[in-house]
């Protein structure tokens, strides 16, 4: 996926927390999303969240899981 695509996705988990905080219910594909979901809602937006910071990591050429040291 396109980090345009990623942030599409999340604008959307965006918009359902945005509904059920004011009580009304969301509609993501075939998931009907209702107050009793926002956990998972704020659970799934922050996953893809952490996809687009690593796709913008990689398509800079940084890799968040280690760094280099130079001992020279």
């Amino acid at each position: 996926m396109t980090n345009t695509e990623i942030q599409e996705v999340i604008d959307e988990y965006i918009k359902a927390e945005r509904a059920v905080l004011k009580g009304k219910s969301y509609t993501i594909g075939a998931r009907s999303l209702s107050r009793e979901n926002l956990p998972d809602i704020r659970e799934g937006r922050q996953e893809w969240e952490q996809k687009l910071a690593t796709s913008t990591a990689r398509s800079a050429g940084r890799n968040n899981h280690y760094s280099l040291a130079d001992f020279s």
